[in-house]
């Protein structure tokens, strides 16, 4: 009988520390209406404890003793950020731990590096948006390619240790206090992954590098507002290099002179710089912008075309493409009509 008896007890104990379990670290201690968006913010220095509770009062979780608990278990404690998140009501503790232990979306910076915008350009986007010094950021990105080529090998080589073209445009979204480093890496790595299915096979036989196609795609980011129209101007490109005949690209100055025109002067075309190519014949020796995808594409896979000419004549941002000079300068004669000098 002794033993029947402590068989009992041992069970009604068994019954009660479970009941005692699910009472404290599961029993709903609020009732919640799950699948609502909520924003809730973690304040800086918040404990675990802290952080179940802001929860349970949000409706996040139903249970802070089960969110600690569950903390604990898998080793949150101390990794979960600060900052203000949407999260949602009836979270698993699991869930909710994973987003705050990766951070905040709601804190972090949005910036927009738009295509075609050079080295300069992007460093003061990024200083006035995102409070990353503009001449922290020149200083690596003007001359420090080599730091970032074993990551990048596409930086292999390139003009003058600059990183211009390779500042993929994108729009970001930089934590607060990112660092003129990070924020290279974060581009170039950008750069990367948007590259990576380009193939490059009919620019190679053709002679040009990787690199160079950098730097066609660049030209043509500057020179072509359509994106229908950046086939036929790799096209020029690809014919005036076949034929030996100088690019004579405005952008190409343009870049020297950090400003774009509609027609430069006769002046601008002497200005003694190896970018210039009315006096240079062939590529500039490397990139004058950061080339969007598009642009990249068309560097590598070209229309097939005879036009060796090109101009404004549209206020759309459309040109008329000609195959021989006496067409093109009829056509330089429209847009002259058409934009009135």
């Amino acid at each position: 009988m002794a033993t029947v008896a402590a068989v009992i007890i041992g069970a009604v104990v068994a019954v009660l520390v479970a009941a005692g379990v699910w009472l404290f670290f599961i029993a709903p201690q609020v009732d919640v209406t799950p699948g609502k968006t909520v924003r809730v913010r973690v304040a800086s220095g918040s404990s675990t404890r802290d952080i179940a509770n802001k929860l349970l009062d949000a409706g996040v979780i139903a249970n802070p003793n089960g969110f600690a608990l569950h903390s604990r278990l898998v080793g949150a404690d101390g990794r979960m950020q600060p900052g203000t998140y949407e999260l949602t009501t009836g979270m698993s503790n699991a869930d909710a731990i994973a987003v705050l232990e990766t951070g905040p979306l709601l804190d972090l910076i949005s910036v927009t590096i738009p295509e075609g915008f050079r080295v300069d350009q992007v460093a003061e986007r990024l200083e006035r948006v995102a409070g990353i010094p503009k001449k922290e950021f020149l200083a690596l990105a003007e001359h420090e390619a080599p730091r970032f080529a074993e990551r990048h090998p596409a930086l292999a080589g390139v003009y003058k240790g600059s990183l211009e073209g390779y500042l993929f445009p994108k729009t970001y979204r930089l934590k607060p206090g990112t660092t003129a480093e990070q924020a290279i890496e974060i581009m170039l790595s950008q750069f990367d992954e948007e590259t990576a299915s380009l193939d490059y096979s009919y620019a190679e036989s053709r002679g040009l590098t990787r690199a160079q196609v950098v730097t066609m795609a660049s030209m043509i980011e500057r020179e072509s507002r359509l994106d229908s129209e950046r086939p036929k101007v790799a096209s020029v490109i690809y014919n005036r290099l076949d034929r030996d005949m100088r690019l004579k690209i405005d952008a190409t100055i343009e870049y020297v002179l950090r400003e774009k025109r509609l027609r430069l002067t006769n002046a601008d075309l002497y200005t003694k710089t190896p970018y210039n190519t009315y006096l240079h014949k062939g590529l500039p020796p490397g990139p004058i912008s950061s080339p969007g995808i598009a642009s990249l594409q068309a560097a590598t896979a070209p229309a097939q075309t005879d036009f060796i000419y090109y101009v404004l004549t549209g206020k759309d941002g459309s040109h008329t493409f000609t195959t021989n000079l006496a067409d093109f300068l009829v056509a330089k004669k429209k847009s002259k009509e058409v934009f009135g000098r």
